[in-house]
C-alpha cells in the first residue's frame, strides 16, 4: 500500500507529525469528521489537536497502530496512554474485520489481575499523568482497586505480593528489589508499600486512601502511611506544593479512626503546617485531633512557639484552642484519669509560661480557669505557678492577682503549701486569710471523722499537754488538735496517716491564722475609712 505524508498534525503545540490522512482517518472517527468537512487543498492539510491525552508519545503510538493495519502491543506501560488516546480520536470503527484499538485496550484491561505490583504502579502513574482527561478516571479506579487488593488489611500481613508474571517495566521499584531480611518483622511487612506509592500525587493518595478505608485496612497503618507520604514528600516539594501536601494529609488522617493515629506525630504535622499558613478548615481539623487526644501528649509537644507578631514566648492560643476541643465532646464523656492527665500537663505547661514578661494575665488566667475544678486532686503545682507568675508580674495589681488567685481551690492545697502562702508577701493578704480558714476547716472535719477513735496518747508535738483523750472544738476558738497514736479501723488508714502528717504543723498553722487574722483586722478597718478605694471580694473567692 502507498503511503502518502499529506497530513500535518500538530498535538498541542508540542510537535508537528506528518502522517497518510487516508490511513489514519479509516481508523480515526475524529480526524474521519473533520477531513470531510475540510474543503482545502489536499496537500496543505494541518490539523491541530488541542489536549490530546499523553501528547506526542500518545498520537506516535496510535499512528503506529494505523500503520501496521490495527497490530500492535498493548502492555501494562503504555496500556493506559493508548487507551485515553483511543477515546479522544474515537477510534471505534473495525476496519478489514480488525479489532479496533479501544476494544483491544478495553480486552487487556482484562488481564490486570495478573498485572505484577510494578506494572500496576506504571498504569496508575500513566493515569495520573493523563489527569484531568475523564476516560483516565476509570483507569484509575480499576488500578486502584486491584492495588489496594494487594496490600495488608492488618499490621500482621504478608511480604509484598508480587505474581510471577515477569516485571515488564522499566521503573525500578523498591518492594521488588527489596531484601527478604527486611521483611521479617511484622512491621516491615506491614509497611513495605509506603515507599513504592511515593510516586503518587496528592490526588491519587486521596482516591487511595478512600478505597484503602472501604476494604477495611487497618487504620493505624492508613495513619501511618499518610505521616510517612508527608514526611517524605514535604522536603522534595516547593512551597505551594507542601501546603497542598499536608492539607491533603489532614484531611486524610480527619476521616480515620482518631483512635488509631498518632498523637506525637499530629503535634509534627501541627509544627510544619503553622509555618505553610494552611486553610482554616485543615488547621482546624488538625486541632480537633490533636485536641480529641490531649491526654497522650507531653509537656515539649505544647511549647510551640508564638507566631510572629505575638510577644509571648509560646503559643498560648494554640493551647486553649486544643483544651477547649479536648473538653468539646463533653466533660461527661472524658474520663477521670483522662482530665487528670491533662489537668497536670497543663499545671507543668502553666509553669513553663508564668515567667514570660511578656504574658499578659488575662491568658494566665484563661489557662488556670480552662480545667473544671473536678481534673485536680490537688492545686499546689498550680499555686507554684501563680507564685511565679505574680514575683515575675511585680506591676500587677491587687485586682488582677485577686482575679488570678480565685482560681485556688483552698481545700485541695497541702498543709505546706498553706503555710508557704500564708508568709507569702506577694499574695494578697485576703488570699492568705482564706486559705488558713479553709485549712482549719479541713482539719476540724478530719478530727470529725475519727470521733470513733479509742485514744489519743503521747503526741510527739506537745506532750505534756496531752491528756487521756482529744480536745473538743468550739466553733468560737481557733482551732488546735493534739493527736497522739490513733486506733482507726482498717478503711481509716489513709486518714490517720494524713493526721499524723500534719499534728506537728498545727501549732504553726494556729499561730499565723491569728496573726493573719489581725492584719485582716487592720486591713478591713483602713478600707473603710476610704469609701473611694472601696473593693469587694470575686465571688469564687469568698
Amino acid at each position: 500500500m502507498e503511503v502518502h505524508c499529506d497530513l500535518e498534525v500538530d498535538v498541542n503545540g508540542e510537535e508537528s507529525f506528518m502522517v497518510d490522512k487516508k490511513i489514519i482517518a479509516s481508523y480515526s472517527g475524529k480526524l474521519s469528521k473533520l477531513l470531510g468537512k475540510s474543503k482545502a487543498n489536499s496537500r496543505n492539510l494541518k490539523v491541530v489537536l488541542h489536549d490530546f491525552p499523553g501528547g506526542a508519545e500518545s498520537f506516535e503510538l496510535i499512528s503506529r497502530f494505523c500503520y501496521n493495519h490495527g497490530s500492535t502491543d498493548i502492555t501494562p506501560s503504555n496500556i493506559s496512554l493508548l487507551y485515553c488516546a483511543a477515546q479522544f480520536m474515537e477510534m471505534n470503527n473495525s476496519v478489514t474485520g480488525t479489532h479496533n484499538l479501544l476494544e483491544k485496550a478495553e480486552k487487556s484491561f482484562e488481564a490486570i489481575r495478573y498485572w505484577t505490583w510494578s506494572e500496576l504502579l506504571m498504569a496508575l502513574k500513566q493515569c495520573q499523568d493523563l489527569l484531568p482527561a475523564a476516560n483516565s478516571l476509570s483507569l484509575l479506579e480499576k488500578c486502584l482497586d486491584t492495588l489496594v487488593a494487594r496490600l495488608p488489611l492488618t499490621s500482621e500481613a504478608s511480604p509484598c505480593p508480587s505474581t510471577s508474571s515477569p516485571d515488564s517495566s522499566g521503573i525500578r521499584f523498591s518492594c521488588d528489589t527489596r531484601s527478604t531480611e527486611s521483611l521479617k518483622t511484622s512491621s516491615s511487612r506491614a509497611t513495605w508499600w509506603f515507599e513504592d506509592l511515593l510516586v503518587l500525587g496528592p490526588n491519587l493518595v486521596e482516591m487511595l486512601v478512600k478505597s484503602m478505608i472501604s476494604r477495611k485496612l487497618d487504620h493505624v497503618i492508613i495513619s501511618r502511611f499518610l505521616f510517612y507520604y508527608q514526611k517524605s514528600k514535604f522536603y522534595t516539594a516547593k512551597s505551594d506544593a507542601k501546603r497542598t501536601i499536608v492539607e491533603r494529609v489532614i484531611d486524610m488522617l480527619y476521616i480515620l479512626d482518631q483512635s488509631c493515629v498518632s498523637c506525637k506525630s499530629l503535634f509534627g504535622i501541627l509544627r510544619v503546617a503553622l509555618n505553610l499558613n494552611i486553610n482554616k478548615s485543615s488547621r482546624n481539623k488538625l486541632e480537633s485531633m490533636i485536641g480529641s487526644q490531649l491526654d497522650q501528649a507531653i509537656l515539649d509537644n505544647l511549647l510551640v512557639p508564638s507566631p510572629r507578631g505575638i510577644n509571648y514566648l509560646y503559643d498560648v492560643n494554640l493551647v486553649l484552642r486544643l483544651l477547649k476541643s479536648f473538653l468539646s465532646g463533653g466533660i461527661c464523656q472524658a474520663s477521670p484519669t483522662r482530665l487528670r492527665r491533662v489537668a497536670a500537663l497543663l499545671d507543668l505547661y502553666m509553669a513553663e509560661v508564668a515567667p514570660d514578661p511578656c504574658l499578659k494575665p488575662s491568658k494566665f488566667v484563661a489557662l488556670a480557669m480552662v480545667m473544671p475544678d473536678s481534673a485536680r486532686d490537688s492545686y499546689d503545682e498550680l499555686y507554684h505557678a501563680m507564685d511565679m507568675y505574680i514575683e515575675v508580674h511585680a506591676g500587677l495589681s491587687e485586682e488582677e492577682k485577686m482575679k488570678i488567685c480565685c482560681v485556688l481551690n483552698y481545700e485541695k492545697l497541702s498543709s505546706q503549701t498553706c503555710i508557704h502562702l500564708s508568709q507569702n508577701k506577694n499574695f494578697p493578704s485576703k488570699v492568705a486569710v482564706q486559705a488558713l480558714l479553709s485549712q482549719q476547716l479541713k482539719l476540724k472535719s478530719l478530727l470529725h471523722a475519727t470521733n470513733n477513735s479509742k485514744s489519743y496518747a503521747d503526741s510527739p508535738c506537745s506532750a505534756s499537754e496531752v491528756g487521756n483523750g482529744g480536745r473538743k472544738f468550739d466553733a468560737n476558738e481557733q482551732l488546735v488538735l493534739y493527736a497522739g497514736k490513733l486506733n482507726l479501723s482498717a478503711d481509716n488508714e489513709k486518714l490517720r496517716a494524713h493526721l499524723q502528717g500534719m499534728q506537728c504543723r498545727v501549732m504553726e498553722l494556729e499561730k499565723l491564722c491569728k496573726k493573719m487574722q489581725t492584719q485582716m483586722a487592720k486591713f478591713t478597718k483602713s478600707k473603710a475609712s476610704s469609701h473611694s478605694h472601696t473593693r469587694s471580694v470575686p465571688k469564687l473567692c469568698s
